[in-house]
Parts: C-alpha cells; sequence; structure tokens
C-alpha cells in the first residue's frame, strides 16, 4: 500500500526557512514524479513544485529561486527546502504521487508565516 507521510511544518518568521519532508512507503520515490501542493485558507489547492524520476525539477513562479525539491533515494524521502518565507506562503502543503493512474496524498503539514 502506497503512503505518502509529510513532516516538518510549523510557524516561521517571514524571511525564515523550513524544510519539509514527505516519506514514502510501499513505493519507491525515485521511480515517478512527486509533486508538492499548497492550499492555503479559502483558496484551491496548487501544484508549487515537482521532481521527476530523472531528477528534473520544476517550480511554479511565486517559489522559484526560494524553494528547492530535492530527493533522498536512500531514505525514499522528498524534500521541499523553503527559504525567505513570506506570509502568502501559509497554508498546509501536500506532496502526491500518481501510480497506474491513482492519486496518492501525504496527509499535510501546516506552515505558519508570521511575526
Amino acid at each position: 500500500q502506497v503512503q505518502l507521510v509529510e513532516s516538518g511544518g510549523g510557524l516561521v518568521q517571514p524571511g525564515g526557512s523550513l524544510r519539509l519532508s514527505c516519506a514514502a512507503s510501499g513505493h519507491r520515490v525515485s521511480t515517478n514524479a512527486i509533486r508538492w501542493f499548497r492550499q492555503a485558507p479559502g483558496k484551491q489547492r496548487e501544484l508549487i513544485a515537482a521532481i521527476t524520476s530523472g531528477g528534473s525539477t520544476n517550480y511554479v513562479d511565486s517559489v522559484k529561486g526560494r524553494f528547492t525539491v530535492s530527493r533522498d533515494n536512500a531514505k525514499n524521502t522528498v524534500y521541499l527546502q523553503m527559504n525567505s518565507l513570506k506570509p502568502e506562503d501559509t497554508a498546509v502543503y501536500y506532496c502526491n504521487t500518481v501510480l497506474f493512474s491513482f492519486e496518492y496524498w501525504g496527509q499535510g503539514t501546516q506552515v505558519t508565516v508570521s511575526s
């Protein structure tokens, strides 16, 4: 059974950093793309970053240059390093993958950027 578990969220001041983790079980993160989404209160869930099986990364413009996706195959975990955080980054962050046309989601982790 495929499971994704996010961790690493919390409260941080503007300009601060957090690193989110997405630990996978039931499949290898190196075999398919892992995507990071976020959902702010009252807004739709949005795709913000992804890492492909080949290790290529993509970012939405609003996080480009501040967020970095990486992968540790030995730990079967994908990370989202978030720097220079802004209040508008406040959201619940989710990791996601698609296997055999089925989407898997983690439970999400809350990130709050506030002074």
